[in-house]
Parts: structure tokens; sequence; C-alpha cells
């Protein structure tokens, strides 16, 4: 059976969000158009930033309706990660704070897509 291998985001401009999540993943896209962004992530999972006015069918949902996650390994890393994203003027949603699964804070891209770090089990 296949397995997911795609993350689909519906962006208002593929361009703008490729700009961003260059520069917050370290990498370039691998296809970029006006309609439509790729990147190949160190996991072998491809995020696609796609035109939402584009998208058929047409796509219902909001942004901020679902999250990227990015495990990392210790606090000092979300807290780190936290610093930086808001030195590059990424809004926080949710500043580092313990949860139950871990100690995490939430950024928003230019769409509002959620993007959450969090050390898995941390307190």
């Amino acid at each position: 059976m296949p397995h997911p291998n795609f993350i689909l985001l519906y962006v208002e401009s593929p361009t703008l969000s490729a700009q961003f999540y260059a520069d917050l993943l370290g990498t370039k896209a691998i296809e970029a158009s006006a309609t439509f962004a790729m990147f190949a992530l160190d996991s072998g999972v491809m995020l696609g930033l796609w035109a939402k006015h584009t998208v058929l069918p047409t796509a219902v949902a909001a942004a901020g309706s679902n999250e990227l996650a990015f495990a990392v390994e210790n606090n000092h890393l979300v807290d780190t990660m936290a610093q930086d994203w808001q030195e590059r003027g990424i809004h926080l949603a949710q500043t580092p704070t313990v949860m139950d699964f871990g100690y995490t804070f939430v950024g928003l891209d230019p769409d509002g897509h959620r993007l959450r770090v969090f050390a898995p089990g941390s307190h």
C-alpha cells in the first residue's frame, strides 16, 4: 500500500509562499511557477504550495485548520527557533509553552497556516 508522501498547502501566492518557505527551510523550491511551488524535504516528504484559486475541486477549508509540525530534540531548540522566527517577522500564534505532548510554539506562514515546533515529551 502506498504511503502519503506529499503535503499540499493552498496559498494566495505560491511565489510569496515559496520565498517564505525557502528562507524558513534553508532550501530552494525544486519546482516553481505562478500557480505552484514544491520543496523536497529531508524526510522524503514533498511540500507543495498550490494557488488556492486554481485548486479543483474548490478547497473550502480555511488556513489554520491543520498544522505542519517540526519535532526537535529539546526545549532549548524550541526556544531558539521561536526567537529566530520572531526575528524573521513570523507571527507566533502561541509562544513557547508546555502542553501534554511536550514543549511547543506555533508560528503562522503568510496565509495563516500553522507551523508547530515541539520537543516531544519535554516538560
